[in-house]
């Protein structure tokens, strides 16, 4: 049992369990009916996405110091007790089922994802 993470809108990999969708919005131009039938996520949970002031900072980021204050930033974020709680619950829970997490972004080291799978591991996920 593992999590695994994601772009979302890649096809589905085998075992890849429920696609869970880290994201500030829903896919523009898909109706919700088809989002989990096109392959981006089956449950949206926009509470482990960066807030809009942190998606700011990492789209703007041009130098590593740059992207190293958004990532202070959105741990900062996924830091308070619901976030905490949140992912706490999702480390739990990848002992005992697979499923995966994602995001938009193409490039992982890039995105908040990155992040999301190092606050799950020290948390104490099982991570592909």
């Amino acid at each position: 049992m593992v999590i695994r993470v994601v772009r979302l809108g890649s096809a589905r990999g085998a075992n890849e369990g429920v696609r869970i969708g880290t994201v500030r919005r829903p896919p523009r131009g898909v109706p919700k009916s088809e989002f989990a039938a096109r392959d981006w996520y089956d449950v949206w949970l926009p509470n482990l996405s960066p807030s809009a002031e942190s998606v700011k900072l990492a789209l703007a980021a041009a130098t590593p110091a740059e992207w190293g204050a958004f990532v202070k930033r959105y741990r900062a974020e996924m830091a308070t007790p619901d976030a905490s709680h949140v992912l706490e619950l999702l480390a739990a829970l990848s002992h005992h089922s697979n499923f995966s997490i994602g995001c938009y972004c193409e490039d992982e080291a890039r995105c908040h994802r990155s992040v999301l799978r190092v606050l799950l591991a020290d948390k104490g996920a099982l991570i592909e």
